[in-house]
C-alpha cells in the first residue's frame, strides 16, 4: 500500500481540495494480490488502489471511454515477421500505466482508507490523472501513449483504425 502512494505521489495523481458545493465523490478501494512464481510460492504481495468507477455518472465523471486495441492479426504478423528473421521478442509491463492517462473530466474521491491525515479529514481527492477502474482509465492512458508514440515518429496504421472504427460505429481522433 505504501508504495502504490508513493507512486500515486511521484506521479501527482490528485491534489487534496476542499470538496466542491454538490459534488459527491466516487469512492475508491483497496485491491489485494499475492503474486506467486510458476510453482505457486509466493513472490510479493501487492495492493492497488482502484476508483470505484460504477458510480462514474455519464456526462459527469466521464464522457467517452472507447479505447482501441490491436486487432490478433496484427500481433499474429508481427509474430511471423520476427519469427522468420530470428528477432528477439521482449514483453514488458508498466506497475502504473494508468496514472500516466490526463483527464479532461474533474473527477473526485473520496481519500484513501488508512491514509488520512487528521488536518485534512475533510477534504477530497482531485484526480489529475487516472487510476484503475474509472470508466475513461484505459481511454485517457491510449490517448497519453498514442501522444508519445508520436513523438518518436510512428504513424497510425490507417487499415486499422478503419475496421476498429466500423466495428464499434465509434468515432475517435488521432
Amino acid at each position: 500500500m505504501r508504495s502504490e502512494m508513493d507512486s500515486m505521489s511521484d506521479n501527482q495523481v490528485w491534489i487534496l481540495v476542499e470538496p466542491p458545493e454538490g459534488i459527491k465523490p466516487i469512492g475508491c478501494k483497496w485491491v489485494f494480490k499475492k503474486k506467486t512464481d510458476m510453482d505457486g510460492n509466493v513472490q510479493t504481495y501487492k495492493g492497488r488502489l482502484v476508483a470505484k468507477g460504477y458510480r462514474q455518472i455519464h456526462g459527469i465523471d466521464y464522457d467517452e471511454t472507447f479505447s482501441p486495441v490491436a486487432m490478433f492479426k496484427s500481433i499474429r504478423i508481427l509474430l511471423a515477421i520476427a519469427a522468420f528473421h530470428d528477432y528477439e521478442i521482449w514483453q514488458m509491463d508498466v506497475k502504473t500505466a494508468f496514472l500516466n492517462g490526463k483527464l479532461e473530466e474533474d473527477v473526485y474521491i473520496t481519500q484513501p482508507e488508512g491514509f488520512v491525515t487528521p488536518e485534512n479529514a475533510g477534504k477530497v481527492c482531485k484526480l489529475q490523472r487516472s487510476i484503475y477502474r474509472l470508466k475513461q482509465a484505459s481511454r485517457s492512458w491510449n490517448l497519453r501513449f498514442n501522444d508519445a508514440i508520436k513523438e518518436f515518429g510512428f504513424i497510425r496504421n490507417e487499415d486499422e483504425l478503419v475496421f476498429t472504427r466500423s466495428l464499434v460505429g465509434a468515432s475517435f481522433h488521432s
